[in-house]
């Protein structure tokens, strides 16, 4: 999952709006045409999982110089029917590994 020279990883929630059901919510996507542009053509999806109550989060591999892309897409498609927040990402499970191993610790 590690991103390359030039990447980030970028986990994306979309959050359900409380105000909206699902039926609501598909509308609005399939209106804005969010499946079509969300990532965008040539954007990695690393995982994308639903949380209950909350939404759903994905977490894309994007070289830096295409972040706004991303925005955009989201901006454009997934505005009224998610509320959306970024985060920056790095795999973290390289460093566990070591941190475990110096102490003895098997994972």
């Amino acid at each position: 999952m590690s991103a390359g020279e030039g990447e980030i990883l970028l986990t994306v929630f979309l959050k359900h709006q409380k105000d909206k059901n699902l039926q609501e919510i598909n509308a609005k996507l399939e209106k804005t045409e969010f499946w079509k542009m969300f990532p965008p053509e040539g954007i990695e999806v690393v995982n994308w999982y639903v949380m209950m109550g909350i939404g759903q989060v994905a977490i894309l591999k994007v070289p830096g110089h295409r972040l706004r892309e991303v925005n955009l897409a989201i901006e454009k498609s997934a505005w009224g029917a998610f509320d959306t927040e970024f985060y920056p990402t790095y795999d973290f499970m390289p460093v566990l590994k070591s941190i475990k191993a110096q102490h003895g610790i098997e994972m």
